[in-house]
């Protein structure tokens, strides 16, 4: 079973996480193509990712989604908020029938560590104090999960999306985001070699 990783939050919500080991056929066959995507393993990331939307919300109406000029895809009458990522041989989504949704998968890697300066903010490096590849990693899965539940693009990450704490049980962020003055808990996972961050507020 290609599912890796699969948590029902709550009762309108749940989120899986898949490892792409089949062909393009496959998810052709269950999947509507929304938009035109050339780089095959891109393609295959880009079914992976809708084909989870009804694995985990059978009867989601994918061949309604369209795409916002931030390309962030969405229903138009919100019957379902969702969020999708991919990243090397993963793809990952989240549904909720109700909340608002974002979401973000990362193989940590070192280049993570040469741009820290450019997501986060002095006060957040003395916060976290990151030490790790994978911490670093894990800083930006989780901006780039509030930057998916908000949608609306434009969005600096050292600016916009500020840490103020860290819970241990269980691992989360406290995020303040600027631009709505929204307070939000971003939820942490680190499984298989990904860092997982997802979203879900009202």
């Amino acid at each position: 079973m290609p599912v890796i990783f699969q948590e029902e939050i709550n009762r309108s919500t749940r989120l899986g996480i898949w490892k792409i080991e089949e062909g393009p056929d496959f998810f052709r066959e269950k999947v509507p193509v929304h938009r035109a995507v050339t780089h095959p393993h891109k393609m295959l990331q880009h079914l992976a990712g809708r084909f989870l939307l009804q694995y985990l919300f059978p009867g989601f109406p994918y061949h309604l989604i369209q795409i916002a000029e931030t390309r962030k895809p969405f229903l138009p009458d919100e019957a379902f908020h969702f969020s999708i990522s991919h990243c090397g041989d993963y793809a990952a989504a989240i549904v909720s029938r109700e909340q608002r949704v974002g979401i973000d998968i990362e193989i940590p890697v070192e280049k993570v560590v040469s741009i820290r300066h450019k997501f986060m903010s002095p006060l957040e490096m003395e916060l976290l104090n990151p030490l790790s590849m994978e911490e670093y990693t894990q800083v930006w899965s989780a901006k780039e999960a509030v930057y998916k539940w908000y949608g609306l693009g434009k969005v600096d990450f050292r600016e916009h999306i500020r840490v103020t704490g860290y819970n241990e049980a269980p691992s989360s962020f406290d995020c303040h985001f600027m631009l709505t003055d929204s307070r939000l808990n971003v939820h942490l996972q680190q499984l298989s070699g990904l860092c997982l961050s997802y979203v879900v507020s009202e």
